[in-house]
């Protein structure tokens, strides 16, 4: 290899890779990237992604970090978590740390049918680093949409799994799967819990596809659904070759985007492993959280930066963020997160 320019000379290792090389490190340093979720699966996609030299990370992430996040969530600490910071902030600082080549741009929202379009406008890849399925179709819609590759991934128990998408060229998740699993249907963190290493497994294969991609290698990635069970020792790869010619996928074929366009898409969300519920309401104003502190003065306790405040009263605790967004803790049922939330806070 020829001498090394000084912005390349960090990625030396990775550009001895004969598929990397030095053209498609720079391909990698001019790309531009939209991660949804800082969880899990994000925290290890954009720790990997930061550290190869992505040219522009745009993380969008709803949450706050809680210390059972720790057990899987590799960015972040204690310290973080005693901060009280949404995902998104506390990422932005570690990865700022890691490469300050790469520029990194958080969004503390809900990825949303009003927003997502905003959201991966001039990105070259999405990447699922969510916890839902009503979030992946509306990924899905958006991607194929606009043409725009996208990484599915999941895992639960020891179990993960992970498919590429590439508009026009593979299946879609629509293709494999043409709603979501009913509600009840599947595991939950809750019921079934997580394991570390799976989420390292799958994050750390949506993470090659993404280099594969954006290095201009599109061409080398999975054509399958490759799916893990580390605990059964157990990996199978679903062949999705001919699926997409096969099926008369309403996306990729009839063009129709429902989760896109709003009528699949809830308020609501039963929170993996939190036992909490968040509520949204997108027709309001935003909240002025000094304003909504003085009210709450005297009725619990009550803690606020300025991302999010959260009142801790009777065995609940609702998190308020400024988009009007809640997040309420000690319940999983919607029903009585809603008359919680319009107790404290209001309808």
């Amino acid at each position: 290899m020829s001498e090394i320019p000084a912005p390349l000379a960090r990625y030396v290792r990775q550009m001895r890779y004969p598929p990397i090389g030095v053209q498609g490190q720079q391909r990698l340093m001019d790309s531009r990237v939209l991660l949804c979720g800082c969880g899990a699966l994000g925290s290890v996609i954009a720790n990997t992604l930061v550290r190869a030299g992505v040219g522009m990370l745009r993380i969008v992430d709803r949450d706050f970090l809680e210390l059972s996040n720790l057990q899987r969530q590799v960015l972040y600490d204690e310290q973080d978590v005693a901060d009280g910071l949404p995902k998104v902030v506390a990422a932005e600082t570690k990865l700022r740390r890691i490469n300050a080549q790469v520029r990194i741009e958080p969004v503390v929202v809900d990825v949303a049918p009003s927003n997502i379009e905003q959201l991966i406008d001039g990105m070259d890849l999405l990447l699922d680093g969510t916890d839902n399925f009503e979030t992946r179709f509306l990924l899905n819609d958006v991607a194929v949409k606009h043409g725009i590759p996208w990484v599915y991934g999941g895992c639960i128990g020891a179990e993960g799994q992970t498919m590429t998408i590439l508009p026009g060229q593979t299946a879609c998740l629509r293709c494999l799967m043409p709603e979501p699993p009913p509600p009840g249907s599947t595991p939950t963190c809750d019921s079934a819990g997580i394991l570390g290493p799976i989420v390292n497994v799958v994050a750390s294969l949506q993470s090659c596809e993404a280099l594969k991609i954006l290095s201009g290698h599109p061409e080398a990635i999975s054509r399958c659904l490759q799916v893990f069970d580390l605990w059964e020792n157990r990996t199978r790869q679903v062949g999705l070759d001919s699926l997409r010619e096969q099926i008369d996928c309403p996306a990729c074929r009839g063009r129709e985007f429902p989760w896109l366009e709003g009528r699949r898409s809830s308020h609501t969300a039963v929170l993996c492993g939190r036992n909490s519920v968040q509520l949204s309401y997108p027709d309001r104003h935003p909240v002025n959280l000094d304003h909504l502190a003085d009210k709450l003065e005297g009725v619990g306790q009550v803690t606020r930066n300025r991302f999010l405040l959260r009142l801790e009263v009777d065995d609940f605790s609702i998190t308020v963020f400024p988009d009007g967004r809640a997040i309420v803790g000690g319940t999983d049922d919607v029903s009585e997160a809603r008359t919680i939330h319009a107790k404290y806070i209001g309808a």
